[in-house]
């Protein structure tokens, strides 16, 4: 078959950015969807209709024969439609799954009863809206633990249809720290009758159904979001219990770093920014950074360094080792911090805490703001990412592209996309440490501080960074090439 031919994709996600999200997943799968769309492969995208998606400007319609059908899941004949949108941001098609007993929820994610049910259902809906379209994709691309079962369903429960019968799987794993374990008491929800036995029996024995897991045993190919998070999670640091099933697929894994969307993150274009600028005229980022000085309430002139963090407040992200670096450095070095973001409530009052210690030099947003995350990697200086472990990372591709300079640790994505900085050679885009300490951060943030007091060699580095290209159109390219292979293209 010829390599330009158009490629058939069902890529089912529990999130979808802007519809709903609550990390990368959700920006990866909207990004990459439309990259494919756009290259002009037939992708059929579903994900759940939650009652809390912004409805605002989407025309939502109900796509004909998929309306009122029913699944079987244990002992319920549960009913659901699918509606269709097209993203007004890029054009692309999303299916929507709407059953309300099981998406209307305050959160997308929750604690209940029913939450494998949730997914479970996704999983099956997914192939089953294949089966109603007459739909036989090359590719069904599954992500994270929410979707991780299709490997399996396609082995079993649908082995018999025969519009499957090429069709390969892939599972993405954008986080291996979310798993989806549940007690072995679901086990007559999978529906899987004398299959059963293809399940994890050391799990089942120990009273447990962990569906990651059972996507790394059965999905034809497994990737995740950066090359050396696939390194990382083979071993027992970041495997988080499956680093023993992942080493031996290892044939099968397979890290492509993740890309950006430089249509809605590109200071060039961005609307959401106080002025726009390009590495042609810089002139603009020193008005995005006092816009962003005046409107977090932070003290001094533009000379005055600021180190920008937006985050979720969780141990992931290396916020205990902010709490006992931070309050130090505010007291010896002349900089200031913007903070956005919220978790974990001792993390959140921290920072309120460090506000108000240092009225003037931080300022503290609880929360998200779509906004103010781009004023402040529009306006900062340097943007601060000193996790503990890091699949891939979204916000240092944007700093790179934004002329701010990410410190991070060297873990993930963080250590696949950004260079050491060599003041001798001018070469490298950010400032890298490597133990996971207070020593590490401390000597890092000292060194960007240090580096920045070198304006000409500070420019060169902000404009390496710029010049860096993670866009779709480039990382998409890697999982085209992938499906291709994966279906004997």
């Amino acid at each position: 078959m010829a390599t330009n031919s158009k490629l058939k994709i069902c890529l089912a996600t529990a999130e979808l950015a802007p519809l709903a999200k609550t990390g990368g997943l959700a920006d990866v799968s909207a990004a990459l969807s439309a990259y494919l769309h756009h290259a002009g492969h037939d992708v059929r995208v579903l994900m759940p209709f939650y009652s809390r998606i912004d409805r605002t400007g989407l025309r939502i319609e109900p796509v004909p024969r998929l309306q009122n059908l029913y699944i079987t899941v244990g002992p319920w004949d549960i009913e659901y439609s699918i509606d269709r949108v097209v993203l007004p941001t890029n054009g692309l098609p999303v299916y929507l799954l709407r059953c309300p007993a099981l998406y209307d929820r305050p959160e997308i994610y929750g604690s209940g009863t029913d939450e494998h049910l949730r997914f479970i259902f996704l999983s099956r809906v997914a192939i089953e809206m294949c089966q109603h379209m007459q739909f036989a994709p090359d590719i069904f691309h599954c992500n994270d633990w929410h979707t991780a079962l299709i490997p399996l369903y396609l082995r079993t429960v649908y082995s018999w249809d025969r519009l499957f019968a090429r069709t390969r799987s892939i599972l993405t794993i954008h986080n291996i720290g979310y798993q989806g374990v549940f007690s072995a008491d679901i086990l007559s929800d999978l529906n899987l009758g004398y299959s059963t036995d293809r399940l994890h029996q050391d799990d089942l024995s120990q009273g447990r159904i962990n569906f990651l897991k059972t996507g790394v045993l059965y999905a034809d190919l497994l990737t995740t979001v950066s090359p050396t998070y696939a390194r990382e999670i083979q071993g027992t640091e970041y495997g988080i219990g499956l680093d023993g099933y992942l080493r031996q697929r290892s044939d099968r894994l397979i890290g492509i770093l993740n890309g950006v969307d430089y249509a809605e993150w590109n200071p060039a274009t961005d609307k959401l920014i106080p002025h726009r600028y390009s590495p042609d005229d810089m002139s603009g980022k020193r008005v995005c950074k006092l816009g962003l000085m005046r409107e977090m309430g932070l003290a001094g002139t533009s000379r005055q360094p600021v180190i920008g963090i937006v985050t979720r407040l969780v141990s992931q992200k290396g916020i205990d080792l902010m709490v006992k670096v931070l309050p130090d450095l505010l007291a010896k070095r002349n900089f200031s911090l913007a903070v956005l973001g919220s978790g974990e409530p001792h993390y959140e009052l921290f920072f309120e805490s460090l506000q108000r210690a240092a009225r003037g030099r931080v300022s503290y947003y609880r929360g998200y703001n779509n906004r103010l995350a781009h004023w402040i990697e529009a306006g900062s200086d340097m943007f601060l990412m000193p996790s503990l472990y890091e699949p891939c990372g979204l916000n240092q591709l944007y700093s790179l592209k934004y002329g701010t300079i990410p410190v991070v640790r060297a873990t993930g994505g963080l250590a696949d996309s950004v260079a050491q900085i060599n003041p001798a050679r001018g070469t490298g885009t950010g400032v890298l440490f490597s133990d996971y300490d207070e020593a590490g951060l401390y000597w890092a943030i000292s060194t960007a501080l240090t580096l920045q007091a070198n304006q000409p060699l500070w420019q060169k580095i902000i404009s390496n960074g710029m010049a860096m290209d993670f866009s779709w159109e480039k990382q998409g390219q890697q999982y085209v090439k992938l499906y291709r292979w994966l279906a004997g293209q």
